[in-house]
């Protein structure tokens, strides 16, 4: 069963500096049928003007991933961290017991176009930690490149869950499949292009959710940048 979620019906927040899409229910965009999926919690799209951002602010028992698009992020937090993430890159805070951070705009003359995924934790008040990698390009030309997992394998962040998340960038005409095993389901975020999902047409900002299907084949119908999540 695939059952998608259409970019136009997301929530959005915008103000001055900030342009966010919200997949499922954050902040002030509450649906209570959009509540996240298993332990997907927010896929947010967010694109911040240059020199612009989140100033410091407290989280606690999610695991946040952050993936660039476009442009450059600067992060900063209460561990002592400081980094900049760019497209090709993949950076995941374990916010556990408790952590602050901020996030500009890296760039004073360009916008930068990011993801920000929530995932709850199997484990609450964990400590918190910090993990930036860069993802294998040639992997996601390929099929997939594993973005994030429990284990943390092909160079991935470390998930304190039992998800893996992974990235497939495809030419128009191309076709990647995924299998889920029996009891697991899927999240697909179309993140650039157009595809079909199983014979669904999605477009870019599009999601679905994947239940009690063996196989995930996504076909691309313009170049595509797909994000697919494998979670229990």
């Amino acid at each position: 069963m695939i059952t998608p979620r259409r970019s136009a019906d997301r929530g959005r927040t915008k103000i001055d500096w900030l342009d966010s899409r919200h997949t499922f229910s954050f902040g002030d965009y509450y649906d209570p049928g959009q509540m996240g999926f298993r332990t997907l919690r927010v896929i947010n799209e967010d694109r911040v003007r240059p020199g612009a951002g989140f100033p410091t602010h407290a989280h606690r028992d999610m695991e946040i991933i952050t993936y660039i698009l476009e442009g450059a992020l600067e992060h900063k937090d209460s561990l002592g961290t400081g980094s900049i993430i760019r497209p090709g890159e993949a950076q995941r805070m374990s916010a556990g017991a408790g952590i602050t951070h901020s996030e500009f705009n890296h760039s004073k003359t360009d916008p930068v176009h990011f993801l920000q995924i929530w995932i709850t934790p199997s484990t609450r008040a964990i400590a918190p930690g910090y993990e930036q990698r860069t993802i294998d390009e040639a992997k996601a030309r390929a099929g997939f490149a594993t973005v994030g997992s429990p284990d943390g394998h092909d160079r991935s962040v470390k998930i304190h869950q039992d998800a893996v998340l992974s990235v497939a960038k495809l030419e128009r005409g191309q076709t990647v499949e995924a299998n889920l095993k029996k009891g697991r389901h899927g999240w697909v975020q179309v993140a650039r292009g157009t595809v079909t999902v199983n014979g669904i047409a999605l477009a870019e900002g599009d999601g679905a959710a994947v239940s009690d299907e063996a196989k995930v084949t996504i076909a691309a119908n313009s170049p595509a940048e797909v994000l697919l999540f494998d979670l229990a």
